[in-house]
């Protein structure tokens, strides 16, 4: 029976020391990734604290739009766009605060008010008078927060798939992150990512292995796992409407009908709340349509770009 007793311990021993140590190698902080190597176009702008990685492309004295990515994404996510638009347009990109390169905030301040507030720093640095802002999931948000608090800067509005009504029970205050969430971000395992990034998808054969590498290379910059384990945090989504009906801009609002993300029938609620706004639906196309399906969803961009008033 003695001899029985030490085997159990042992074993129970040898499955604790197991559990420490995957914890320990979950857990772990990974080496970071080097930045991409900078493109045309790109530099760095000083504001509200932080080192900004942007990037512009087009004609500099042409009407600007301004776009911006979702969780966990980088200005690369509107690549499309910048190529399709850029003949015409002057697309400017940045990276958000606890993303890419642009890092880190130094103060910790995730919240999408505070994000707001930082990215007009940003556009005020930029000297930029009038234009078109828009962006995607959170980044969408952020547009639509910035155009209510400057109205008088904004001359039109493009959303993909906004972020703004409750989705995941998250409402006035945060919610816990769970344990795995944390530790994907953290590690950004390429395989985690691109099953991530196919979740956006509507058609994930739509996805590039080069997409996915993108993606999980901006992830492991210094800093960002935990940027965006502390923005989920701070992250809640008040009823938007009161806001939303204070936007006077003309809004384009583009959506993927797969969007397993945010529902696409808050489409019609963000068509419903804002004044003057125009909602274009795209069948097979999921949360990050500007991406899987660019060439379209630029089409769009371009005939609305056309009829605002610069």
């Amino acid at each position: 029976m003695r001899g029985f007793l030490l085997t159990i311990l042992g074993i129970l021993i040898l499955l604790a020391v197991v559990a420490i140590a995957a914890f320990v190698w979950l857990t772990r902080t990974p080496e970071p990734a080097p930045p991409p190597e900078p493109a045309a176009g790109e530099r760095t702008v000083e504001a509200a604290g932080m080192s900004w990685r942007v990037r512009e492309d087009g004609p500099a004295d042409a009407p600007a739009i301004v776009l911006m990515h979702g969780f966990s994404h980088s200005l690369e996510g509107f690549e499309g766009w910048a190529e399709a638009l850029s003949d015409s347009y002057r697309v400017i990109r940045l990276d958000l605060p606890g993303h890419g390169v642009t890092g880190p905030h130094p103060g910790g301040a995730y919240s999408n008010e505070d994000t707001a507030a930082q990215v007009a720093e940003l556009l005020d640095a930029l000297a930029l008078e009038r234009f078109v802002i828009g962006g995607n999931s959170l980044g969408g948000l952020v547009a639509w927060r910035y155009a209510a608090a400057h109205p008088e800067r904004v001359a039109g509005l493009v959303l993909v798939s906004p972020g703004g009504y409750s989705i995941n029970n998250v409402g006035d205050e945060p919610v816990e992150v769970p344990l795995p969430v944390q530790m994907y971000l953290r590690l950004a395992p390429d395989a985690g990512v691109r099953m991530a990034t196919e979740t956006l998808y509507g058609d994930p054969s739509r996805l590039s292995d080069a997409r996915v590498a993108e993606i999980a290379q901006m992830m492991r910059q210094p800093g960002i796992g935990e940027a965006l384990i502390a923005r989920l945090q701070q992250f809640t989504l008040p009823d938007p409407q009161p806001v939303l009906a204070t936007i006077a801009a003309p809004a384009l609002i583009l959506w993927g009908a797969e969007d397993r993300m945010i529902p696409a029938e808050h489409g019609e609620r963000f068509a419903d709340a804002m004044p003057d706004a125009r909602l274009i639906t795209y069948e097979g196309a999921g949360h990050v349509a500007m991406e899987e399906i660019p060439a379209e969803t630029a089409a769009d961009v371009r005939a609305f770009l056309e009829e605002v008033e610069w």
